[in-house]
């Protein structure tokens, strides 16, 4: 990097957590643009996630071409996608993270003034506007807000310190985006984010917020088929689940650990130094 550049990288890098937000905060303004109208159709579904995906694949070329020309701390990340298990463990993970957030919300919030919850249900038309919902929300929301609110804004810092300041900067700004939901966003946006900095991989992050909002979808229809009770609030949004949720996520949550732990085993890999030794092979490299 000539000495120009070195000279732009430096003033810019301050900046991007600032970039990152008010550029990924107009992403979403646009892609949610479709979906404005009073009556939604299928048409404005699918403009929608026309708009996110070309979205993603601008700023995908910003975070894995530019970026790393500018700040040579990128690097440090990869942008690779693990293997398969990893992804199937983290999606498996998820559930519980959901779970466990809503008692943490509600137990927060209720430190400051009483939460009014409801029983959730829903209508054939509302669950089908959510199944609808769902194909953006888990499929392509996460990769978008992932790469604009944690690797955009994160990985052209070095220190791991800056890291965690810029996460939990940009954990505020994901969960003020978030508006009624801002306390649950705040604590998922950190866990996701913290998530990336260990990782050194952004689908680790963007596994586990598909898994999460996947699991709020697969909560509509286990409250559509009435399966059991999920206890709601509005604002804050919360979901407290019933036993059988909480003791289904937690079977998950363990199948998913074993799953990861298993690839981590096969990965062990011997090198012969005139001693043996083992070590695990990071997953982050995989």
């Amino acid at each position: 990097m000539n000495s120009d550049m070195k000279k732009i990288a430096g003033i810019l890098k301050p900046l991007m957590p600032i970039f990152a937000a008010v550029y990924g905060l107009a992403l979403i303004y646009v892609t949610s643009l479709p979906l404005d109208s009073d009556t939604l159709t299928f048409a404005s579904d699918l403009l929608s996630c026309l708009f996110t995906l070309v979205s993603i694949i601008l700023t995908y070329f910003l975070v894995n071409r530019v970026e790393p020309k500018l700040f040579t701390a990128v690097r440090q990340f990869t942008m690779r996608m693990p293997k398969w298990p990893i992804i199937i463990g983290l999606l498996l993970i998820a559930p519980l993270w959901l779970v466990t957030e809503g008692y943490l919300v509600y137990g927060l919030t209720s430190l400051f003034h009483t939460v009014q919850l409801e029983t959730l249900t829903y209508t054939t038309s509302e669950l089908h506007d959510d199944l609808t919902a769902s194909i953006h929300a888990v499929l392509l929301a996460p990769v978008l807000e992932e790469l604009c609110f944690r690797q955009m804004a994160i990985s052209p810092f070095r220190q791991r310190g800056a890291q965690v300041v810029i996460c939990v900067v940009m954990a505020i700004l994901f969960g003020i985006l978030h508006v009624r939901n801002f306390p649950g966003a705040f604590l998922a946006a950190v866990i996701y984010g913290v998530v990336f900095i260990w990782s050194r991989n952004i689908w680790y992050g963007v596994a586990l917020h598909a898994g999460h909002n996947l699991m709020a979808t697969l909560l509509a229809l286990y409250c559509w088929l009435g399966l059991g009770d999920i206890q709601m609030a509005k604002t804050p949004v919360i979901f407290l689940t019933d036993a059988p949720v909480i003791v289904g996520s937690i079977i998950l949550a363990f199948g998913g650990v074993l799953l990861i732990s298993l690839l981590h085993i096969k990965n062990l890999r011997l090198d012969y130094n005139g001693n043996k030794s083992y070590h695990i092979a990071p997953l982050a490299r995989q």
